[in-house]
């Protein structure tokens, strides 16, 4: 019988925490869009998906890596792996706003989440390259390319859907009342965040709030959409209080690893 590999910790300096934010943001999100492989309702969009997945995943993998450089370290001293980081931390010490670890729903829920990431990251990689951080500046510069792609694909769906047929838009607006109160954890600012400004890392999350909401209002818009009123719920998901679904979701990525501690292939 194998022996389970045991989890690890990573460092809590905010600025290791900060990029295990973004890099715990894209691999959740890539996890979930994942679980479409072969389940999107047109072969062009099953495609389109699971390259965005992979292109989290690629950010993700280079956010995890320089996050182990900043200072999560093995107790011999060696630093951390992507892979290690990516699925041998318990879920407390995943830091993914929820929005991203909510069950994938149906594709008008999908597309409007991505709308909403992507216009988030985007945001963020574009600041980010100003880091003082010559390679986050890097990653977010790669990753900026990929956003745009992520971001226009999305944004077409969501308008295709909020002014196609009614049960298109019902679906959309369905999922918009779900999503919206999920978005303003992404605007809340903590001890880490003004680590990140004060030191010139990145910018405080609640820098992007406007530039966000500018461009939702954009969009929903666009789609015949209104855009919900704000309700006192706030999700925790970046602090390391979860939802009931990332463990779920955890325990399908985890397994591998865990049952065959250091297997490669």
């Amino acid at each position: 019988m194998s022996v389970l590999q045991t989890s690890i910790e990573p460092s809590r300096a905010p600025d290791v925490r900060y990029v295990l934010r973004l890099a715990d943001t894209c691999l959740i999100l890539a996890q979930r869009l994942g679980e479409w492989c072969g389940h999107a309702p047109v072969l062009e969009e099953d495609i389109a998906l699971t390259n965005i997945a992979l292109d989290l995943i690629g950010q993700a993998r280079a956010l995890l890596t320089h996050a182990a450089q900043l200072g999560t370290k093995q107790p011999g001293g060696a630093a951390f792996d992507e892979d290690q980081l990516a699925f041998l931390r318990e879920e407390r010490d995943y830091l993914n706003p929820t929005l991203v670890e909510l069950p994938r729903g149906d594709f008008a829920f999908t597309t409007l989440r991505n709308a909403m990431v992507a216009t988030w990251l985007h945001l963020m990689w574009q600041r980010l390259g100003d880091s003082s951080d010559a390679e986050l500046a890097g990653i977010a510069a790669k990753a900026l390319k990929e956003a745009r792609y992520h971001l226009r694909h999305s944004a077409d769906w969501v308008v295709r859907l909020g002014d196609g047929t009614a049960e298109s838009h019902q679906r959309i607006d369905e999922a918009l009342q779900e999503l919206w109160p999920y978005t303003s954890e992404l605007f809340e600012s903590d001890a880490v965040d003004e680590h990140a400004a004060v030191s010139g890392l990145g910018p405080r999350w609640s820098q992007l709030r406007e530039p966000w909401l500018e461009q939702m209002r954009t969009l929903m818009a666009e789609a015949g959409l209104s855009i919900p009123a704000e309700v006192p719920f706030r999700s925790t998901g970046r602090s390391g209080t979860h939802s009931e679904h990332l463990g779920f979701l955890l325990s399908d990525m985890q397994y591998l690893q865990r049952a065959y501690p250091g297997g490669a292939w």
